[in-house]
């Protein structure tokens, strides 16, 4: 796992391909048979691309305080955002768009300091070789199994990842799609060495079937954080693509909450947008990046340079530590009124402030007994962040909890 992605904290996913023409579910809206293959395809004669501005994305994501992007290089449609050589499914010959999309993405992340991911789905719903194209067929099990051309689908496969590594140089694979098939099928520990053997200092996400660097849960952030890396995928409203009859946008309170909940645990927060097909992005999801971007600046030792936080139970709120561990960040989801208490703190505290305002806050102990240390309670800062409050707690020396039951 390459040092960067730990403390990048935030990223941004952007799920853009031609289901944003009619603004329906991407590849899944004909795979559930909501619409024809045929219909869904005929998109591609309004993809345009048109307001597609690489540079305008990067400036937009860095300002939410981002440190790497995704972006679907090819869904489980099938169709390619670059000019792939393995068949004519592409945006550059299929598409009013007419040129790569991955390039100048590509080049405006790196322009901006942002490492760049690109999704892609193993799977392919139009390609003749691979055996499901519905999921009446998947789950009615009438496609027979046909070893040559499953060959040919790999040979494929491994052409077109090829063509993304060599010609973009992405700092991660983003892989979806690895369900249909088992990991002996798609040989999965021989596609990792062939990649790392194009690139070595790649990321690659979870789904390469127990071969990727670290875990993807989706849209409801774990109750218990995995041990090793993570990152929660979420969308800014209900869909992962442009769907205009979608409005049901996530407050910024709610984002920042999950935000914090999610690097209080150890994980990185994926947060998605859905790009029209022109390739603006929505100004409902844009406000909410820069607004993101905004509390970030606000409080931003509390986030990067910081690890996961105390177990829960410590404090009923979030919390990271620095990477020293000698401060303890408290994420206040509510504007603290009554004195915010933390139990079994064993650590001297020297200092206590409201990290935005540097407002410097009473503390004190109230009881204790032999080894169990006092309740440490703060109290409140005089003005409150409006959205989630930070408390920064100085140390003496590294953080040391009790964790024992106590005396009977």
């Amino acid at each position: 796992m390459q040092p960067w992605f730990a403390d990048a904290k935030l990223g941004i996913f952007v799920h853009w391909g031609i289901y944003a023409v009619n603004g329906i579910p991407e590849s899944w809206s004909f795979y559930n048979g909501e619409i024809t293959y045929e219909n869904y395809m005929k998109q591609l004669e309004g993809f345009t691309a048109s307001a597609y501005d690489a540079g305008e994305w990067a400036r937009l994501f860095k300002a939410a305080g981002a440190r790497y992007a995704v972006l679907t290089s090819k869904h489980h449609d099938g169709v390619a955002l670059w000019e792939t050589a393995e068949n004519d499914l592409n945006v550059v010959q299929r598409t009013p768009a007419g040129r790569d999309l991955l390039a100048p993405y590509a080049e405006a992340m790196r322009e901006a300091g942002l490492k760049v991911g690109l999704y892609f789905s193993h799977l392919d719903w139009s390609h003749p070789d691979y055996p499901f194209h519905s999921r009446e067929e998947f789950e009615g099990g009438t496609v027979a199994e046909d070893p040559e051309a499953w060959a040919r689908f790999l040979a494929f496969h491994r052409a077109q990842l090829k063509e993304i590594v060599e010609g973009y140089a992405p700092d991660l694979l983003w892989f979806d799609g690895d369900w249909e098939r088992p990991e002996e099928q798609w040989r999965m520990a021989e596609l990792r060495e062939q990649l790392t053997g194009m690139k070595a200092d790649m990321v690659f996400n979870s789904r390469l079937l127990g071969h990727g660097d670290y875990a993807t849960p989706e849209q409801g952030a774990p109750i218990t954080p995995p041990e090793g890396p993570w990152e929660l995928c979420y969308t800014v409203n209900n869909s992962w693509g442009f769907q205009r009859n979608d409005q049901d946008h996530k407050p910024l309170s709610l984002l920042v909450r999950t935000f914090v909940e999610t690097i209080s645990g150890g994980g990185n927060l994926l947060l998605d947008v859905g790009p029209r097909a022109d390739g603006s992005i929505p100004s409902e999801q844009t406000a909410r990046l820069e607004a993101l971007g905004r509390w970030i600046r606000r409080n931003e030792p509390a986030i990067y340079g910081t690890v996961r936080g105390i177990p829960a139970g410590h404090v009923y709120a979030p919390t990271t530590l620095s990477a020293d561990r000698r401060t303890l960040y408290v994420f206040c989801h509510d504007p603290p009124r009554d004195p915010v208490t933390i139990k079994g703190l064993t650590s001297r505290v020297k200092r206590v402030t409201a990290l935005a305002t540097g407002e410097e806050l009473t503390h004190r102990r109230y009881g204790g007994f032999d080894t169990i240390p006092a309740v440490l309670a703060i109290d409140p800062p005089s003005a409150a962040d409006p959205v989630v409050t930070v408390l920064a707690l100085e140390l003496e020396g590294e953080v040391e909890l009790y964790r024992g039951e106590g005396r009977s």
